[in-house]
């Protein structure tokens, strides 16, 4: 059955994903006066071929009497209200992000964060929404010190927004807003946590600025992507004037992903501190090309596991390679009787993720002396309740040397395991089915239909189809506490 015009439309429009919003100006453009096709494709700056597939959808519903077009007068409020076109030219307001900025955890100077302007979250999302179609897509943050997923979710109620990140107090700010974003945990030099992989329309980065950490950021960025002939990568990079080749040589990074720079807003964002750049970054938008999916995985095959990606500190670049974990948290679980594993370089978030990730009866973990999970009894008291269902855990300070410490963990053997010690032997499995699994061993007068839609409660909303080693800690936490 062929369609209404103004349903064709609709399926033209749908067809450029994110980027429909420049077929949207067309219609509204169509619903004011009369204009001609080359005007159109001017003024719009859009494809002529874009433009003539829209007006044949468009077909009985235009009056093309002389040399002009417009929508007659009978389908123009139909498809003002189908195409949302009276709040076309909205500026959406971004309120509160300076309060958010206060108070959002310190930037950690180890993982390059120097936090963006409150001003410059709030005209990020303003530009995000101002260019993309977005309500109805989903916002992938490819790590987000700055909150811009927080400041886009008050711009654009409508999108669906995801943040990965490798700073657990950050994660743990923007999940306690209450504001719907979907918060994972990764190093992403040891991949992307496999839920948010293929899900995103629209990406946004500000990453470390070396060329292997931009390579890093933005080949995740793609892998994140699920519309891969209209989604966008946008990404905040600045370099000094002084230093132009570093410059090239990051933009040839973006290049050896076979990425297209379609379009660079100068000077865009701004922040507290990063003056040798002039406390400014320029706004990338980066596009795939069909090569980039050839070439993506060989170039993140590169680099993830042994890069050093940062510009300061133990992960910088003259840092210590970040060998130690890359087996472990980049792929399945590890099969062994007895392992030892260096994590020497751990800049904190190593220590519990390798504790989840194996299920090795012994295990001994070398750790720096002044490690965030060892430092304090207070610490290593949320260390011991995080894993305690799991491993029995020795903590010895200054052993092999006085900057190291060695963390000897033993495997419970408790049979059968409570749904906790169950949930945390499974971190590899989806939340949802590992805790229907969980709760029916723990109880066995539940139905496999009640221990589901408890276990879906439990994990919360989207994150049933995670993997627990991708949840931010205090997720797992309150999980294994429920």
């Amino acid at each position: 059955m062929d369609l209404e015009p103004i349903d064709a439309v609709a399926a033209v429009v749908s067809g450029y994903g994110i980027a429909g919003r420049r077929l949207r100006e067309i219609i509204a453009r169509l619903t004011e006066s009369p204009t001609t096709l080359d005007d159109l494709v001017r003024d719009l700056a859009v494809p002529r071929r874009t433009v003539e597939a829209l007006l044949r959808a468009a077909g009985p519903d235009l009056d093309t009497g002389g040399e002009t077009l417009v929508l007659q007068d009978s389908v123009r409020q139909r498809y003002g209200e189908r195409f949302a076109l009276a709040t076309l030219h909205d500026v959406p307001e971004v309120p509160g992000m300076a309060e958010l900025v206060a108070g959002a955890p310190a930037a950690d100077r180890a993982l390059d964060h120097v936090s963006a302007t409150a001003d410059t979250a709030r005209r990020r999302a303003q530009w995000l929404a101002g260019t993309y179609d977005l309500a109805g897509a989903r916002l992938v943050c490819i790590g987000d010190h700055d909150l811009t997923s927080l400041a886009v979710r008050r711009a654009c109620p409508d999108v669906e927004i995801t943040v990965v990140d490798v700073d657990e107090r950050l994660l743990a700010y923007i999940d306690g807003q209450g504001a719907g974003i979907a918060c994972y945990h990764a190093d992403l030099r040891f991949g992307l946590p496999p839920v948010v992989a293929g899900s995103g329309d629209l990406v946004f980065t500000d990453p470390p600025y070396t060329p292997e950490g931009v390579q890093l950021f933005l080949g995740r960025g793609a892998q994140a992507l699920r519309d891969r002939g209209n989604g966008r990568l946008v990404m905040a990079y600045g370099f000094s004037p002084l230093t132009p080749a570093l410059g090239l040589k990051v933009q040839r990074a973006v290049l050896d992903l076979d990425l297209v720079i379609e379009a660079m807003l100068p000077a865009f964002n701004r922040y507290h501190g990063a003056q040798a750049v002039g406390s400014a970054s320029d706004l990338y938008v980066c596009r795939p090309t069909p090569q980039t999916w050839q070439v993506l995985d060989r170039r993140l095959d590169r680099l993830a596991g042994s890069a050093n990606i940062y510009t300061h500190g133990e992960q910088s670049l003259e840092g210590t390679a970040a060998r130690g974990p890359a087996r472990i948290l980049g792929g399945g679980p590890l099969q062994a009787d007895e392992l030892t594993v260096d994590l020497a370089a751990d800049p904190g978030p190593w220590l519990a993720r390798v504790l989840l990730a194996l299920n090795v009866p012994a295990v001994t973990l070398l750790v720096p002396n002044n490690h965030p999970d060892l430092r304090d009894a207070a610490s290593q008291a949320a260390l011991r309740a995080l894993v305690g269902a799991k491993y029995d855990l020795r903590l010895r300070r200054s052993t092999p040397a006085p900057d190291r410490a060695t963390v000897e963990a033993t495997l419970r053997t408790q049979e059968p395991p409570d749904a906790a010690g169950w949930l945390l032997t499974h971190a590899h499995g989806k939340v949802g089915n590992v805790l229907r699994e969980a709760l029916m061993r723990a109880d066995p007068a539940l139905s496999r239909s009640e221990a589901q839609a408890r276990a879906s409660a439990l994990a919360g909303p989207g994150r049933a189809e995670a993997r627990l080693i991708d949840l931010p800690r205090h997720a797992i936490a309150g999980l294994t506490g429920a």
